[in-house]
């Protein structure tokens, strides 16, 4: 997860990355405005460091737990928002004999649902890190 994050933000702070995510901010009903507030580059900029933040506080949290809780939320958010863009993206999914299937783009998408998962696991994870560490020190 770290890994990913890091290495899509980074992607994000260059001109093919954030022209390659202008269909999916524009058709998105959760975020379609941040480009238009922002604009593409600003505005996958500020993307590529909420990632970036979210993996800061993932490796923090391995120190400190409560910084992994608020990693993992930051990525849930995150996530969440990128795994609607499935269904509001137009060319996520194709019909082939009858059968509506996903093209590449819908599962480059779906690997964010996946990773929605894991953030409420490293939330969970972290959470009981912190619980057992606040009992220790009690």
């Amino acid at each position: 997860m770290i890994v990913m994050l890091l290495w899509a933000g980074a992607f994000k702070m260059t001109a093919p990355g954030a022209e390659g995510i202008i269909p999916l901010v524009s058709n998105s009903p959760l975020i379609w405005w941040h480009f238009n507030l922002f604009g593409p580059y600003i505005g996958s900029d500020l993307i590529g460091i909420t990632e970036w933040l979210a993996a800061f506080f993932i490796i923090a949290g391995y120190f400190k737990p409560q910084a992994g809780i608020i990693g993992g939320l930051i990525a849930s958010l995150m996530f969440f928002i990128t795994s609607t863009m499935i269904i509001s993206t137009p060319g996520t999914t194709m019909l082939v004999h009858g059968i509506r299937y996903m093209t590449f783009l819908g599962l480059f998408l779906f690997k964010d649902i996946i990773s929605f998962g894991v953030s409420f696991y490293l939330i969970g994870y972290f959470g009981k890190k912190s619980v057992v560490l606040n009992r220790v020190s009690a």
